[in-house]
Protein backbone atom coordinates (compact mmCIF):
# COMPACT_ATOMS: atom_id res chain seq x y z
CA UNK A 1 0.00 0.00 0.00
CA UNK A 2 1.56 3.29 -1.34
CA UNK A 3 2.19 5.40 2.23
CA UNK A 4 0.95 8.60 0.12
CA UNK A 5 -2.40 6.71 -0.14
CA UNK A 6 -2.51 6.76 4.17
CA UNK A 7 -1.49 10.49 3.81
CA UNK A 8 -4.24 11.59 1.78
CA UNK A 9 -6.88 9.31 4.19
CA UNK A 10 -5.50 11.58 7.05
CA UNK A 11 -5.72 14.61 5.26
CA UNK A 12 -9.38 13.26 4.30
CA UNK A 13 -9.78 12.58 8.21
CA UNK A 14 -9.59 15.94 9.06
CA UNK A 15 -11.30 17.95 7.04
CA UNK A 16 -14.37 15.08 7.18
CA UNK A 17 -13.93 16.60 11.07
CA UNK A 18 -13.87 20.22 10.84
CA UNK A 19 -17.05 19.83 8.49
CA UNK A 20 -19.30 17.62 11.16
CA UNK A 21 -18.03 18.35 14.21
CA UNK A 22 -19.68 21.89 14.59
CA UNK A 23 -23.00 19.67 14.73
CA UNK A 24 -21.62 17.74 18.41
CA UNK A 25 -20.56 21.71 19.05
CA UNK A 26 -23.83 24.47 18.38
CA UNK A 27 -25.03 24.96 21.70
CA UNK A 28 -21.43 26.23 22.98
CA UNK A 29 -20.83 28.05 20.11
CA UNK A 30 -24.31 29.86 20.50
CA UNK A 31 -23.73 30.22 24.42
CA UNK A 32 -20.06 31.80 23.39
CA UNK A 33 -21.30 34.23 20.79
CA UNK A 34 -24.72 34.85 22.21
CA UNK A 35 -26.82 33.65 18.96
CA UNK A 36 -29.95 31.77 18.69
CA UNK A 37 -29.52 28.00 18.26
CA UNK A 38 -30.77 28.03 14.26
CA UNK A 39 -27.98 30.70 13.92
CA UNK A 40 -25.49 28.48 15.31
CA UNK A 41 -26.84 26.48 12.68
CA UNK A 42 -26.55 27.79 9.76
CA UNK A 43 -22.41 27.32 10.54
CA UNK A 44 -23.16 23.94 8.81
CA UNK A 45 -25.04 25.51 5.86
CA UNK A 46 -22.67 27.59 5.30
CA UNK A 47 -20.05 25.67 5.33
CA UNK A 48 -21.67 22.90 2.54
CA UNK A 49 -22.39 26.11 0.23
CA UNK A 50 -18.63 26.88 0.74
CA UNK A 51 -17.87 23.30 -0.32
CA UNK A 52 -20.89 23.48 -3.31
CA UNK A 53 -19.63 27.11 -4.53
CA UNK A 54 -16.27 26.82 -3.79
CA UNK A 55 -15.14 23.29 -5.30
CA UNK A 56 -15.65 24.47 -9.31
CA UNK A 57 -14.09 27.53 -8.61
CA UNK A 58 -10.92 25.89 -7.08
CA UNK A 59 -10.36 23.31 -9.56
CA UNK A 60 -10.08 25.93 -12.35
CA UNK A 61 -7.81 28.39 -10.41
CA UNK A 62 -5.84 25.47 -9.49
CA UNK A 63 -6.32 23.58 -13.31
CA UNK A 64 -2.31 24.51 -14.58
CA UNK A 65 -0.59 23.12 -10.51
CA UNK A 66 0.83 19.69 -10.64
CA UNK A 67 -1.85 18.15 -8.21
CA UNK A 68 0.94 17.59 -5.66
CA UNK A 69 1.48 21.39 -5.24
CA UNK A 70 -2.03 21.95 -5.49
CA UNK A 71 -3.01 19.60 -2.47
CA UNK A 72 -0.48 20.92 -0.62
CA UNK A 73 -1.87 24.25 -1.10
CA UNK A 74 -5.56 23.46 -0.27
CA UNK A 75 -4.09 22.30 2.98
CA UNK A 76 -2.43 25.12 4.12
CA UNK A 77 -6.02 26.91 3.06
CA UNK A 78 -7.66 24.50 5.56
CA UNK A 79 -4.88 25.12 8.24
CA UNK A 80 -5.54 28.68 7.76
CA UNK A 81 -9.39 28.60 8.45
CA UNK A 82 -9.42 26.33 10.97
CA UNK A 83 -6.99 28.90 12.67
CA UNK A 84 -9.08 31.40 12.13
CA UNK A 85 -12.47 29.63 13.35
CA UNK A 86 -10.56 29.23 16.83
CA UNK A 87 -9.69 32.89 16.81
CA UNK A 88 -13.28 34.06 16.20
CA UNK A 89 -14.57 36.55 18.75
CA UNK A 90 -18.15 36.92 16.36
CA UNK A 91 -20.64 34.93 14.35
CA UNK A 92 -19.59 36.90 11.01
CA UNK A 93 -15.82 36.18 11.55
CA UNK A 94 -16.64 32.91 12.75
CA UNK A 95 -18.71 32.12 9.36
CA UNK A 96 -16.28 34.06 7.33
CA UNK A 97 -13.84 31.33 8.79
CA UNK A 98 -15.96 28.36 7.97
CA UNK A 99 -16.67 29.39 4.51
CA UNK A 100 -12.58 29.97 3.72
CA UNK A 101 -12.29 26.61 5.10
CA UNK A 102 -14.61 24.82 3.29
CA UNK A 103 -13.17 26.55 -0.08
CA UNK A 104 -10.75 23.63 0.59
CA UNK A 105 -12.71 20.47 1.34
CA UNK A 106 -14.43 19.98 -2.52
CA UNK A 107 -11.31 20.45 -4.51
CA UNK A 108 -9.47 18.14 -1.60
CA UNK A 109 -11.54 15.36 -2.25
CA UNK A 110 -11.52 15.89 -6.34
CA UNK A 111 -8.35 16.04 -6.87
CA UNK A 112 -7.25 13.43 -4.00
CA UNK A 113 -9.19 11.11 -5.57
CA UNK A 114 -7.34 11.24 -8.82
CA UNK A 115 -4.06 11.44 -6.94
CA UNK A 116 -5.19 8.20 -5.09
CA UNK A 117 -5.99 6.94 -7.87
CA UNK A 118 -3.57 6.91 -9.94
CA UNK A 119 -1.19 5.65 -7.22
CA UNK A 120 -2.42 2.14 -7.85
CA UNK A 121 -2.60 -0.20 -10.91
CA UNK A 122 -5.56 0.32 -12.63
CA UNK A 123 -7.66 -2.52 -11.58
CA UNK A 124 -7.17 -1.24 -7.84
CA UNK A 125 -7.87 2.77 -8.70
CA UNK A 126 -11.69 1.89 -6.97
CA UNK A 127 -10.02 0.41 -3.70
CA UNK A 128 -7.78 3.26 -3.78
CA UNK A 129 -10.26 5.76 -3.56
CA UNK A 130 -12.26 4.11 -1.07
CA UNK A 131 -9.14 4.05 1.17
CA UNK A 132 -9.47 8.30 0.99
CA UNK A 133 -12.29 8.22 1.69
CA UNK A 134 -12.07 5.90 4.54
CA UNK A 135 -10.85 8.85 6.19
CA UNK A 136 -14.01 10.58 5.82
CA UNK A 137 -16.04 7.68 7.24
CA UNK A 138 -13.99 7.33 10.06
CA UNK A 139 -14.09 11.62 10.73
CA UNK A 140 -17.66 10.62 11.49
CA UNK A 141 -16.91 7.24 14.13
CA UNK A 142 -13.91 9.10 15.73
CA UNK A 143 -13.21 12.63 14.79
CA UNK A 144 -16.38 13.85 15.87
CA UNK A 145 -16.93 12.38 18.91
CA UNK A 146 -13.73 12.87 20.52
CA UNK A 147 -13.27 16.85 19.07
CA UNK A 148 -17.02 17.19 20.14
CA UNK A 149 -15.35 15.97 24.32
CA UNK A 150 -12.94 17.85 23.82
CA UNK A 151 -14.48 21.11 23.09
CA UNK A 152 -16.79 20.33 25.89
CA UNK A 153 -13.84 20.25 28.48
CA UNK A 154 -12.20 23.33 26.95
CA UNK A 155 -14.22 24.55 24.65
CA UNK A 156 -14.90 24.65 21.43
CA UNK A 157 -11.84 26.96 20.07
CA UNK A 158 -9.77 23.93 21.56
CA UNK A 159 -11.59 21.92 19.24
CA UNK A 160 -10.69 23.74 15.95
CA UNK A 161 -7.14 24.29 17.52
CA UNK A 162 -7.19 20.42 17.26
CA UNK A 163 -8.34 20.32 14.03
CA UNK A 164 -5.26 22.62 12.45
CA UNK A 165 -2.75 20.60 14.42
CA UNK A 166 -4.12 17.53 12.60
CA UNK A 167 -4.06 20.06 9.34
CA UNK A 168 -0.33 20.57 9.61
CA UNK A 169 -0.28 16.92 9.89
CA UNK A 170 -1.48 15.96 7.17
CA UNK A 171 0.59 18.73 5.30
CA UNK A 172 3.50 17.66 5.93
CA UNK A 173 2.63 13.67 5.30
CA UNK A 174 1.31 14.97 1.71
CA UNK A 175 4.38 16.60 1.08
CA UNK A 176 6.74 14.08 2.23
CA UNK A 177 5.00 11.00 0.70
CA UNK A 178 3.11 12.44 -2.68
CA UNK A 179 5.54 10.96 -5.31
CA UNK A 180 6.71 14.39 -7.62
CA UNK A 181 6.02 14.75 -11.29
CA UNK A 182 2.71 12.21 -11.10
CA UNK A 183 1.22 14.43 -13.73
CA UNK A 184 1.30 13.93 -17.33
CA UNK A 185 0.70 17.42 -18.04
CA UNK A 186 -1.07 20.35 -16.55
CA UNK A 187 -4.95 20.41 -16.88
CA UNK A 188 -6.27 22.48 -19.70
CA UNK A 189 -8.73 24.58 -18.93
CA UNK A 190 -10.76 24.96 -22.39
CA UNK A 191 -10.40 21.10 -22.45
CA UNK A 192 -12.12 20.33 -18.87
CA UNK A 193 -14.76 22.99 -19.26
CA UNK A 194 -15.47 21.07 -22.81
CA UNK A 195 -15.85 17.94 -20.66
CA UNK A 196 -19.12 19.60 -19.27
CA UNK A 197 -21.33 18.39 -22.61
CA UNK A 198 -20.54 15.10 -22.22
CA UNK A 199 -24.57 13.83 -21.61
CA UNK A 200 -22.95 10.45 -19.32
CA UNK A 201 -20.92 13.14 -17.22
CA UNK A 202 -24.08 14.99 -16.69
CA UNK A 203 -26.23 12.16 -15.58
CA UNK A 204 -23.32 10.71 -13.36
CA UNK A 205 -23.22 14.24 -11.18
CA UNK A 206 -27.26 13.50 -11.42
CA UNK A 207 -26.70 10.35 -9.71
CA UNK A 208 -24.18 11.47 -6.70
CA UNK A 209 -27.06 14.29 -6.04
CA UNK A 210 -29.46 11.49 -5.88
CA UNK A 211 -27.82 9.53 -3.80
CA UNK A 212 -26.54 11.99 -1.32
CA UNK A 213 -30.26 12.92 -1.30
CA UNK A 214 -31.48 9.38 -0.34
CA UNK A 215 -28.61 9.37 2.18
CA UNK A 216 -29.49 12.87 4.18
CA UNK A 217 -33.49 12.57 3.73
CA UNK A 218 -33.34 9.66 6.21
CA UNK A 219 -29.77 10.35 8.41
CA UNK A 220 -30.56 14.13 8.70
CA UNK A 221 -33.63 12.81 10.82
CA UNK A 222 -31.92 9.86 12.34
CA UNK A 223 -31.46 11.08 16.14
CA UNK A 224 -35.57 12.74 15.82
CA UNK A 225 -36.39 9.20 14.82
CA UNK A 226 -34.83 6.86 16.97
CA UNK A 227 -36.09 9.01 19.99
CA UNK A 228 -39.66 9.50 19.09
CA UNK A 229 -40.33 6.24 16.99
CA UNK A 230 -37.89 3.70 18.18
CA UNK A 231 -37.97 5.10 21.87
CA UNK A 232 -34.19 4.59 22.48
CA UNK A 233 -32.81 7.12 24.97
CA UNK A 234 -30.28 10.15 24.28
CA UNK A 235 -27.23 7.82 25.30
CA UNK A 236 -28.85 5.16 22.75
CA UNK A 237 -28.55 7.46 19.77
CA UNK A 238 -25.23 8.26 20.28
CA UNK A 239 -24.15 4.34 20.36
CA UNK A 240 -26.50 3.82 16.89
CA UNK A 241 -24.37 6.89 15.52
CA UNK A 242 -21.32 4.80 16.28
CA UNK A 243 -22.85 1.59 14.94
CA UNK A 244 -23.67 3.45 11.75
CA UNK A 245 -20.39 4.96 11.68
CA UNK A 246 -18.95 1.56 11.83
CA UNK A 247 -21.47 0.39 8.65
CA UNK A 248 -20.06 3.24 6.59
CA UNK A 249 -16.75 2.56 6.93
CA UNK A 250 -17.33 -1.14 6.01
CA UNK A 251 -19.62 -0.33 3.31
CA UNK A 252 -16.50 2.10 1.84
CA UNK A 253 -14.26 -0.52 2.04
CA UNK A 254 -16.29 -3.22 0.39
CA UNK A 255 -17.77 -1.13 -2.39
CA UNK A 256 -14.05 -0.21 -3.39
CA UNK A 257 -13.50 -3.86 -4.30
CA UNK A 258 -16.99 -4.52 -5.90
CA UNK A 259 -16.49 -0.92 -7.77
CA UNK A 260 -12.65 -2.49 -9.36
CA UNK A 261 -15.07 -5.84 -10.54
CA UNK A 262 -17.99 -4.23 -12.28
CA UNK A 263 -18.40 -0.50 -12.33
CA UNK A 264 -22.25 -0.06 -13.01
CA UNK A 265 -23.36 -3.32 -11.39
CA UNK A 266 -21.73 -1.99 -7.98
CA UNK A 267 -23.54 1.24 -8.74
CA UNK A 268 -26.71 -0.46 -9.57
CA UNK A 269 -26.38 -2.58 -6.45
CA UNK A 270 -26.02 -0.03 -4.27
CA UNK A 271 -29.03 2.04 -5.31
CA UNK A 272 -31.30 -0.77 -4.85
CA UNK A 273 -29.68 -1.58 -1.42
CA UNK A 274 -30.30 1.51 -0.62
CA UNK A 275 -33.96 1.91 -1.55
CA UNK A 276 -34.49 -2.04 0.52
CA UNK A 277 -33.09 -0.89 3.62
CA UNK A 278 -34.60 2.82 3.61
CA UNK A 279 -38.24 1.01 3.29
CA UNK A 280 -37.32 -1.67 5.58
CA UNK A 281 -36.73 1.01 8.80
CA UNK A 282 -40.17 2.38 7.34
CA UNK A 283 -41.24 -0.58 9.50
CA UNK A 284 -38.66 -1.83 11.55
CA UNK A 285 -37.88 1.56 13.10
CA UNK A 286 -40.50 0.60 15.93
CA UNK A 287 -38.45 -1.98 17.69
CA UNK A 288 -34.82 -1.59 18.92
CA UNK A 289 -33.33 -4.51 17.80
CA UNK A 290 -34.59 -4.83 14.17
CA UNK A 291 -34.14 -0.87 13.70
CA UNK A 292 -30.18 -1.30 14.89
CA UNK A 293 -29.90 -4.37 12.20
CA UNK A 294 -31.75 -2.71 9.59
CA UNK A 295 -29.23 1.02 9.99
CA UNK A 296 -26.13 -1.30 9.95
CA UNK A 297 -26.85 -2.77 7.05
CA UNK A 298 -28.71 0.32 5.34
CA UNK A 299 -25.22 2.84 6.74
CA UNK A 300 -23.27 -0.53 4.28
CA UNK A 301 -25.24 -0.44 1.86
CA UNK A 302 -25.20 3.70 1.62
CA UNK A 303 -21.37 4.48 2.07
CA UNK A 304 -20.59 1.10 -0.75
CA UNK A 305 -21.56 3.61 -3.38
CA UNK A 306 -19.24 6.34 -2.62
CA UNK A 307 -15.97 5.38 -4.49
CA UNK A 308 -18.09 3.91 -7.95
CA UNK A 309 -19.37 7.65 -7.71
CA UNK A 310 -15.93 9.04 -7.66
CA UNK A 311 -14.75 6.36 -10.34
CA UNK A 312 -17.71 6.92 -12.56
CA UNK A 313 -17.61 10.72 -12.99
CA UNK A 314 -13.84 10.23 -13.78
CA UNK A 315 -14.67 7.80 -16.26
CA UNK A 316 -17.12 9.89 -18.20
CA UNK A 317 -15.01 12.97 -17.53
CA UNK A 318 -11.79 11.37 -18.13
CA UNK A 319 -10.48 14.65 -20.80
CA UNK A 320 -11.50 16.87 -17.24
CA UNK A 321 -10.68 14.61 -14.32
CA UNK A 322 -9.39 17.88 -11.84
CA UNK A 323 -12.89 19.48 -12.10
CA UNK A 324 -15.78 16.66 -13.14
CA UNK A 325 -14.22 14.85 -9.71
CA UNK A 326 -14.14 18.12 -8.13
CA UNK A 327 -17.89 18.76 -9.12
CA UNK A 328 -19.37 15.37 -7.81
CA UNK A 329 -18.17 16.64 -4.44
CA UNK A 330 -20.17 19.50 -4.81
CA UNK A 331 -23.10 17.62 -6.30
CA UNK A 332 -22.96 15.66 -3.27
CA UNK A 333 -23.10 18.80 -1.06
CA UNK A 334 -26.25 19.73 -3.32
CA UNK A 335 -28.12 16.57 -2.94
CA UNK A 336 -27.43 16.91 0.80
CA UNK A 337 -29.09 19.73 1.22
CA UNK A 338 -31.95 18.45 -1.14
CA UNK A 339 -32.38 15.49 1.25
CA UNK A 340 -32.67 17.14 4.44
CA UNK A 341 -35.04 19.64 2.65
CA UNK A 342 -37.50 16.69 1.19
CA UNK A 343 -37.05 14.96 4.81
CA UNK A 344 -38.46 17.99 6.32
CA UNK A 345 -40.93 18.83 4.24
CA UNK A 346 -42.39 15.06 4.69
CA UNK A 347 -42.37 15.86 8.59
CA UNK A 348 -43.87 19.39 8.04
CA UNK A 349 -47.00 17.98 5.70
CA UNK A 350 -48.11 16.22 8.77
CA UNK A 351 -47.49 12.44 7.46
CA UNK A 352 -45.22 12.35 10.37
CA UNK A 353 -41.23 11.25 11.29
CA UNK A 354 -42.22 7.60 10.74
CA UNK A 355 -42.32 7.86 6.77
CA UNK A 356 -39.14 9.57 6.29
CA UNK A 357 -37.59 6.42 5.20
CA UNK A 358 -40.20 6.20 2.59
CA UNK A 359 -39.07 9.47 0.69
CA UNK A 360 -35.40 8.32 1.21
CA UNK A 361 -36.02 4.69 -0.84
CA UNK A 362 -38.19 7.12 -3.44
CA UNK A 363 -34.68 9.32 -3.79
CA UNK A 364 -32.99 6.45 -4.36
CA UNK A 365 -34.86 4.59 -6.67
CA UNK A 366 -34.56 8.00 -8.62
CA UNK A 367 -30.83 7.71 -8.20
CA UNK A 368 -31.08 3.57 -9.41
CA UNK A 369 -33.40 5.06 -12.69
CA UNK A 370 -30.34 7.62 -13.87
CA UNK A 371 -27.79 4.68 -13.21
CA UNK A 372 -29.60 2.74 -16.15
CA UNK A 373 -30.08 5.62 -18.06
CA UNK A 374 -26.07 6.28 -17.50
CA UNK A 375 -25.37 3.06 -18.75
CA UNK A 376 -27.78 1.96 -21.28
CA UNK A 377 -26.34 1.29 -24.89
CA UNK A 378 -26.66 3.61 -27.64
CA UNK A 379 -25.91 2.63 -30.74
CA UNK A 380 -22.35 1.92 -31.81
CA UNK A 381 -21.07 2.21 -28.33
CA UNK A 382 -21.68 -0.51 -26.03
CA UNK A 383 -21.00 0.22 -22.54
CA UNK A 384 -18.47 -2.07 -20.75
CA UNK A 385 -17.83 -0.31 -17.43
Amino acid sequence: MPVALLALALSAFAIGTTEFVIMGLLPQVAASLSVSLPDAGRLISGYAIGVAVGAPIMAILTARLPRKTCLAMLMVIFIIGNALCAWSYDYGLLMLARVVTALSHGAFFGIGAVVAAGLVPPQRRASAVALMFTGLTLANVLGVPIGTWLGQLYGWRATFWGVSLLGIVGFVALVASLPPQRDAAPANLARELAALRNGRLLLSLLMTVCFAAAMFTLFSYIAPLLLQVTGVSDRGVSWTLFLIGGGLTLGNLIGGRLADWRLSFSLMLSFALIAVFSLMFFWTSRALLPAEITLFFWALATFSIVPALQINVVTHGEDAPNLVSTLNISAFNIGNALGAWAGGEVIASGMGLATVPLAAAAMALCGLLVCLLTFSRSPGRPVTA
